[in-house]
């Protein structure tokens, strides 16, 4: 992995929603992971909800985030399993501007090394709505942590060559 050490890193600006109808926040476990490695990395948590597993209930609040101009970046997590229950997925995808088609891929590649087969039963997508990136992730803490530290951390700095998503955010800040 190459970086760019000289350049400053651009803090972004996020928001986390944990799709449940089963947990509550003090057991959003998942959540709290993903806050807590958005401040490690210096970005900005702008706020936060827990949302039961309903589309048109998920909708609304990420309507809401994409529109709002201090939110650069959306992590979903949850509601992504093989299930009759599975809402992210048909939630956010009528909201994008653009997918980012090798996310969901990279993630179930790197989720079939570690957890084998059962990577089949787990979806994931990123995209972007607004100038807004959304990326939505299965709901187990585990999977998130694989996401982050694999795919989401390294393409969040902006140092990250040949390529990251925060240079957007930079470019723009700088015009």
């Amino acid at each position: 992995m190459k970086a760019r050490p000289d350049l400053p890193p651009v803090s972004l600006r996020c928001a986390v929603l944990t799709i449940s109808s089963r947990r509550t926040t003090a057991e959003d476990t998942t959540g709290d992971y993903l806050a807590a490695a958005l401040a490690e990395a210096g970005h900005v948590l702008q706020a936060r909800a827990l949302c039961p597993d309903d589309r048109y209930r998920i909708r609304k609040v990420l309507s809401d985030w994409i529109a709002d101009p201090d939110i650069q970046v959306i992590l979903c997590n949850g509601g992504t399993g093989f299930t009759h229950g599975k809402s992210a997925i048909p939630a956010v995808t009528p909201l994008l501007d653009q997918v980012v088609p090798g996310f969901g891929e990279l993630f179930r590649h790197l989720s079939w090394l570690d957890i084998g087969a059962s990577s089949l039963q787990s979806d994931a997508l990123g995209g972007m709505a607004n100038d807004t990136l959304v990326f939505c992730l299965p709901g187990s803490t585990g999977a998130c942590r694989l996401a982050w530290e694999k795919i989401l951390q390294p393409q969040f700095d902006s140092r990250q060559l040949p390529c990251n998503f925060a240079s957007a955010y930079r470019a723009r800040t700088e015009t």
